[in-house]
């Protein structure tokens, strides 16, 4: 597994047709397809050219979200460039690259002539590397060496800010790959003024101004992994500027494109995992509880439990469990009960899928119990059949290739980037809860004798506030996340929330709901502006773990109320539609308001309630 992340083997290996289903690549889709694959830099370039005839030709894309990205280094970034657009087909997205000229930093950020003028940008990576830096070696010298670190921190936050302001993306700021030469030894990252030591207190420092806009990318965890001595290549450097060893081009393009998806929401959510060798060695069914192998002592157990261990932690972070499992259901949850060694128990399971169905249908099962879209799901199995079988019928499910020796396979996980973080909540750290008990609630819908007694029985209190500075950080992921229960899909990130906090000629509101079954945290974002007679609903987005439980009903009621408080006589909603959020067509129409126009370009349509002709209702719902 040296190649690891080399040859990205958590990728299946791109078909011997490859060229030819490039050349016969007609629209979004056949790019997306293509770029599951572990592809090399050449394979990645010739992707990014693909995708850049069809651009051209306007040809269909629709599938695919569009972004645009910045890109400034002191060092040659033309050849990576299109491995960065190849990979971001990966992820489903369209992505176009705006590049500075090479070596231009200071002019390409402050000139009003630099290539990102005029320019429209989601996001602009700032590629500066150690020999980018003003820095001065001063080996023993150490109050020198504090003042050369926070120089070069200093530098590199006024460009970031400066890129902001001109651009207005958010930034990425990659932090720097130490040097693989150590001129002291041991000593060398110990000692003030090496180039170690100033490369480790930049990196530290450069932790301290990660902020709304600026999200710094691990190049220093990235390039030690690999091996400083591999990821350093000096005759590419003297040859052509080129930042590091060109075969570590595509795992360098898949870490920026996993920002970007994460930004966006694209982040996986869920982790489907199968049992029999899989979380211990052997098979349940066949070897019995006593049989399997887990735990300490045997090599292979200790495996195992390291992947459960993983498993728990990444829940503790907010990603759901299920499982799916070709087994007796019994047989496959005895362990889980029964086995002393087993770090994972029944409660930490959202959903437990064990029966004789195939995977597909399984996790099909799972993402409706949850209410998650199949692109939040990874499935994790040691059978390559049953990976086969699962990216054949379920394209959007990541399903990571996995070696023959269990031991690592959390390594190759976790090297797969799905469930990367740009920022990290107290919700987040919630959300497994909040799924499990979605879960659960569907369960007692099926025990109910009607839809109105269920509800009731939920107990739900429903809470409403402002935006404000507490909830801001979640509010902005809702906006990026949420898809399908979005009426207009606009995006807001942090910096702009909080400017939409402090706009007075807005109604803003964040939603939190709880039941007898837990606290559902954050479910609906709101923001409506306040004309004299009308109030405009810009944004109306929710959970879609909170769909038909009249949630929405009550929003509306709220919004009414505060409406009608300042003598507005109407609300003027839009629905723009897209590809995910056809479940919210009829939103409108089912809250009684009346469709006033449709756009023939676009389909969107727009809806009005006449406030004085809405009547109120008793919901399930305490205020």
């Amino acid at each position: 597994m040296d190649n690891l992340l080399e040859d990205l083997l958590w990728l299946p290996s791109p078909p011997e047709d490859f060229i030819t289903k490039l050349g016969e690549a007609s629209h979004g889709d056949d790019l997306r397809k293509l770029a599951q694959f572990s592809l090399n830099d050449s394979q990645l370039t010739r992707l990014s050219k693909k995708f850049k005839k069809i651009h051209d030709n306007n040809g269909d894309l629709s599938s695919l979200v569009p972004l645009s990205m910045g890109v400034i280094s002191n060092s040659t970034t033309d050849l990576i460039v299109p491995a960065i657009t190849g990979t971001a087909l990966h992820f489903g997205i369209a992505l176009t690259v705006v590049e500075a000229k090479f070596d231009q930093v200071m002019q390409e950020t402050f000139s009003d002539n630099s290539s990102f003028a005029h320019c429209s940008l989601n996001a602009l990576l700032v590629a500066i590397d150690l020999r980018g830096l003003p820095v001065s070696p001063c080996p023993g010298n150490s109050e020198l060496a504090h003042k050369n670190v926070k120089h070069c921190i200093e530098y590199l936050h006024n460009i970031c800010d400066a890129l902001n302001t001109k651009t207005g993306a958010k930034i990425i700021l990659q932090n720097l790959a130490r040097p693989s030469e150590a001129v002291f030894g041991s000593l060398e990252s110990r000692l003030p003024g090496t180039l170690s030591w100033i490369t480790n207190n930049i990196n530290a420092g450069l932790n301290s101004i990660s902020s709304e806009h600026i999200s710094l990318l691990d190049i220093d965890t990235l390039s030690s992994s690999i091996g400083l001595m591999r990821w350093h290549d000096p005759t590419l450097w003297n040859i052509a500027k080129l930042p590091f060893s060109q075969k570590y081009t595509p795992v360098y393009a898949s870490h920026i494109c996993r920002m970007l998806a994460s930004q966006i929401g694209k982040s996986r959510r869920c982790l489907v995992l199968d049992l029999d060798n899989t979380l211990w060695g052997g098979v349940i069914g066949d070897d019995g509880i006593e049989g399997i192998l887990l735990g300490n002592g045997d090599p292979t157990g200790e495996a195992y439990t390291h992947i459960q261990t993983m498993a728990l932690e990444l829940r503790e972070r907010g990603v759901v469990l299920a499982i799916s499992s070709k087994n007796e259901d019994k047989n496959a949850r005895q362990p889980f009960i029964e086995h002393p060694d087993m770090v994972l128990r029944e409660k930490h399971i959202a959903v437990f899928q064990a029966n004789w169905s195939d995977k597909a249908s399984n996790i099909k099962a799972i993402a409706d119990t949850l209410s998650l879209g199949l692109e939040s799901i990874v499935f994790l199995d040691d059978n390559p059949a049953e990976r086969m079988q699962v990216r054949m019928e379920l394209p959007a499910v990541a399903v990571p290739e996995l070696p023959e020796d269990p031991a690592l396979y959390v390594r190759t996980l976790i090297a797969g980037g799905y469930f990367e973080a740009t920022s990290f909540s107290v919700e987040d750290s919630q959300r497994a809860s909040f799924y499990q008990g979605n879960a659960r609630r569907l369960e007692l819908l099926n025990q109910s004798s009607d839809m109105n007694s269920y509800l009731a029985s939920l107990e739900m209190k429903i809470s409403f506030n402002e935006f404000n500075k507490i909830g801001r950080l979640r509010i902005a992921q809702l906006i990026s996340k949420s898809n399908q229960f979005n009426l207009t899909t606009k995006r807001y990130d942090e910096l702009q929330v909080k400017a939409l906090e402090e706009d007075k000629s807005l109604f803003t509101l964040q939603v939190r709901l709880q039941d007898q079954l837990g606290d559902n945290g954050m479910i609906s974002v709101i923001i409506c502006k306040k004309n004299q007679k009308t109030w405009l609903i810009d944004t109306w987005l929710m959970s879609c773990r909170v769909l038909g439980r009249r949630v929405e009903e009550a929003v509306l009621q709220h919004i009414i109320t505060h409406a009608a408080q300042e003598k507005a006589v109407s609300l003027i909603g839009s629905y723009i539609p897209t590809a995910r959020n056809g479940i919210v067509k009829d939103h409108y129409k089912k809250l009684g308001f009346q469709k006033l126009s449709v756009k023939s370009d676009n389909g969107s349509e727009k809806w009005e309630l006449a406030i004085k002709n809405y009547q109120f209702k008793d919901l399930p719902i305490a205020f």
